[in-house]
């Protein structure tokens, strides 16, 4: 098996070595196109106004001074010499739940992935449930082959991505793995801090709280506050099918 590794934190990224590490669990034919500088919060952007530039770091592996999205294909499509059988996205430096994921340029690696007719799991490992700052690697490292290799056993539809969330406990202290639906959380954790430079101008971060909200049960949400691996299969298709049919009925009238 062919195994194609992407990430959003860049080539590195502690992140994309665990994932290594994973991968050659599952195959010893791995290869990697990750980006060159961190470009979280990417989305699925895709470089079109300016040259993507590659740099080889070592056999079967490169550095792409672009997205995630670009790494991806150009991967497929120029740098490696057959399609690979697997694409894996990360292993994110923080969750990628509930709203997350249409922001994350691991998901986009994954989705990407699927788009190109590539099977497609994006991989995140929480961060500080417990505590400012706890990252524990060792989980994603300890429980990662666990949850893909029944995947790709069983296999999914090919319009669908699978995105595994791994709790921030310890490897021994993780309450199991949930097949969860995506969450959306009840408040706003995306914020703005306006600062000044030594000159007088505006500038500002944009971050996020460490709000909990309070997710249904069989949410990824729910799954990873409750410390259990969240594994959720999403798709591209954006449509709200409740209010589709709603709306037919309107316009109708």
């Amino acid at each position: 098996m062919r195994i194609l590794l992407t990430n959003d934190d860049g080539i590195h990224a502690p992140g994309l070595s665990v994932l290594e590490s994973i991968a050659r669990e599952l195959s010893d034919d791995i290869w990697i196109a990750a980006p060159e500088v961190e470009q979280s919060g990417q989305s699925r952007s895709i470089t079109l106004t300016q040259p993507v530039r590659t740099r080889e770091v070592r056999e079967k592996c490169w550095a792409v001074m672009g997205t995630p999205t670009d790494c991806v294909l150009l991967a497929v499509h120029d740098l490696m010499p057959e399609k690979p059988d697997l694409i894996l996205s990360g292993v994110n430096r923080g969750q990628n739940i509930a709203e997350d994921t249409s922001l994350s340029g691991t998901i986009a690696g994954a989705m990407f992935g699927m788009h190109l007719g590539v099977p497609s799991i994006a991989l995140s490992q929480a961060q500080s449930f417990r505590e400012r700052g706890s990252l524990p690697w060792e989980t994603s490292k300890s429980w990662g082959a666990k949850v893909i290799k029944p995947l790709i056993e069983k296999g999914w539809p090919d319009d669908v991505v699978m995105n595994i969330n791994f709790p921030d406990r310890e490897p021994e202290d993780v309450a199991g793995i949930e097949v969860t639906r995506q969450g959306f959380r009840d408040e706003q954790i995306i914020h703005t801090e306006r600062r000044e430079d030594l000159r007088g101008n505006d500038y500002f971060w944009i971050g996020f709280k460490g709000r909990l909200s309070r997710p249904p049960e069989g949410t990824d949400l729910r799954a990873i506050y409750e410390g259990r691996i969240s594994v959720t299969p999403l798709h591209v298709d954006l449509t709200h099918n409740r209010y589709l049919e709603t709306l037919k009925a309107e316009w109708k009238q």
